[in-house]
């Protein structure tokens, strides 16, 4: 939705995403996936 609301903003934050190492990328995606499975596991219960 981002992209759809703020163009201008989504093309800033990709281009920030974009400069930071991969290993750091990794981690962060890790640790969304994380949270997405707790906030499921947390919401079925």
């Amino acid at each position: 939705m981002l992209p759809f609301i703020s163009p201008k903003k989504y093309r800033e934050l990709v281009a920030e995403i974009a400069q930071l190492g991969d290993n750091h990328i990794r981690t962060i995606g890790l640790v969304v996936m994380i949270v997405g499975l707790i906030t499921l596991f947390v919401i079925r219960r």
